[in-house]
C-alpha cells in the first residue's frame, strides 16, 4: 500500500430522516441498514482500507460517538478517531484534520469521504480515487467525484463541468445548488451535470494552502495549534479553540472559490442512503416488490412497502401499498413512502410531545 495515501473518513451526521433506527445517541451510519451483516461505517472503512493503510485512516466524528466506533472499528486506534467539541460544518473539520495528517506526512494525499454511503463496485470506486490521487500528487488541484444523474434529483447539488475535453478528469466550471424540478431536468439535457457526491481528493498542502489563501481566519485559528496536533496537547487546545470555528461547509469554504477544482465521473454505482426510500431502491425486493430487513413477514395485499424490525420479528401486514414500515423498541414508525422527507418534521414533533429520549 502507498504510505502517503490518507483518508478522512466523516461520520459526525446524525441521519434523522432514518429515524427511528437513526437517533442522535446511535446514528444510522452505526447500524446495518442493508442488512449486509456490517454497519455503513465498517463497510465504508473497508472499501477505504482496499488501499489506504489502516493506520492512515482517520475518523471525524462528534465526541459522543467515539466509543461507538472504536467498538465497531477494532483495527482503528484512539488517536486516529478526531474528535468534534462542537458541530461547526465541513469545513473546519477538514481543515483539522488535515493539519494533523500535514504534520505526520507532509507528502499525503488523502480523500475525505462520508461514511454512509453506498458503492457496491469497490474496484471501480478505488480505480477512481487513486486516479484523483495521482492529480493531486502531480498539481495542485483539488479534485471531487461526480455521480452521472440517472434522474432529474432535486435533493442533490451538482457539479457543472467544462465541454470539451477527452480528459477523464474535468475541469469544474462551478458548484450548483439544489436546483428545483425543471432545472434539474435542463442540467440533465445539457450533458455536463454531475451530482455532487461529497467525496474529495487532494494534497494536504494544497487544501492547506487553499485555506490560507480563501479562510485566512480559519487558518490563523487552527494553525496556532500545530505544535499541539499529534500529541497530548491537542485535545486541550481543541477544547478551547474548535468552538471558535465559523460554521461553514467546505463547499462555501474552498471548493466555490477555487479555480483549480476537477471532477471525475464515477465509474460506480452509487447512493447516498439519505432516505429510507433510497435504502429501499438498493434492496432486494420480493414479488410485490416489499424490500425487508431482518423481518419475517406475512404479507397480504402489500406491495412497495419498506419494512425492518428487530432481527426475526414477525411483521404481518395486510392491504397496504408504498409504505415505510419501521419498528424499534418503543417507535413504531408507519408512514407513507410519498412523505419520506417529512420524517424530519415528524422526529420534531415527537420530541415536543414525547421527549428527547425518543429521538
Amino acid at each position: 500500500m502507498n504510505k502517503n495515501y490518507y483518508a478522512v473518513l466523516m461520520a459526525g451526521g446524525v441521519g434523522s430522516r432514518f429515524w427511528p433506527v437513526s437517533t442522535t445517541d446511535n446514528p444510522k451510519q452505526f447500524h446495518d441498514m442493508l442488512g449486509s451483516g456490517k454497519t455503513l461505517i465498517q463497510k465504508t472503512f473497508d472499501r477505504l482500507n482496499r488501499f489506504i493503510p489502516t493506520e492512515n485512516i482517520l475518523i471525524l466524528t462528534n465526541e459522543r460517538y467515539n466509543d461507538l466506533v472504536l467498538e465497531q472499528l477494532p483495527k482503528v486506534k484512539p488517536e486516529q478517531v478526531v474528535l468534534e467539541p462542537a458541530m461547526r460544518n465541513t469545513a473546519p473539520c477538514i481543515l483539522y484534520a488535515s493539519l494533523k495528517i500535514q504534520k505526520m506526512n507532509p507528502n499525503a494525499v488523502m480523500i475525505v469521504a462520508p461514511s454512509d454511503h453506498w458503492i457496491e463496485d469497490e474496484e471501480a470506486f478505488e480505480k477512481d480515487v487513486v486516479a484523483c490521487f495521482d492529480k493531486c500528487e502531480k498539481e495542485e488541484a483539488l479534485c471531487t467525484l461526480g455521480i452521472q444523474p440517472t434522474f432529474p434529483n432535486t435533493g442533490f447539488g451538482y457539479i457543472e463541468f467544462e465541454k470539451g475535453s477527452d480528459h477523464k478528469l474535468k475541469k469544474v466550471s462551478q458548484f450548483r445548488e439544489k436546483p428545483d424540478y425543471e432545472t434539474a431536468k435542463e442540467f440533465l439535457a445539457q450533458g455536463n451535470f454531475l451530482w455532487n457526491a461529497g467525496i474529495f481528493m487532494w494534497s494536504v498542502k494544497t487544501i492547506v494552502d487553499a485555506f490560507k489563501k480563501y479562510q485566512p481566519s480559519q487558518y490563523d485559528l487552527f494553525g496556532k495549534g500545530i505544535s499541539c496536533y499529534n500529541t497530548n496537547e491537542e485535545n486541550a487546545f481543541i477544547q478551547e479553540n474548535y468552538p471558535k470555528a465559523e460554521n461553514i461547509s467546505i463547499d462555501y469554504a474552498i471548493l466555490e472559490q477555487s479555480k483549480s477544482i476537477y471532477t471525475l465521473p464515477a465509474t460506480f454505482d452509487w447512493n447516498d442512503l439519505g432516505t429510507w426510500g433510497a435504502l429501499y431502491d438498493k434492496l432486494d425486493k420480493d414479488e410485490s416488490n416489499n424490500a425487508v430487513v431482518n423481518s419475517k413477514v406475512l404479507l397480504e395485499n402489500a406491495s412497495g412497502n419498506m419494512i425492518r424490525s428487530p432481527k426475526g420479528k414477525i411483521v404481518v401486514v395486510d392491504g397496504l401499498e408504498d409504505y415505510i414500515i419501521v419498528d424499534k423498541e418503543e417507535v413504531l414508525l408507519i408512514y407513507p413512502k410519498s412523505k419520506q422527507q417529512d420524517i424530519k418534521k415528524v422526529l420534531g414533533q415527537v420530541k415536543e410531545n414525547f421527549g428527547d429520549q425518543f429521538a
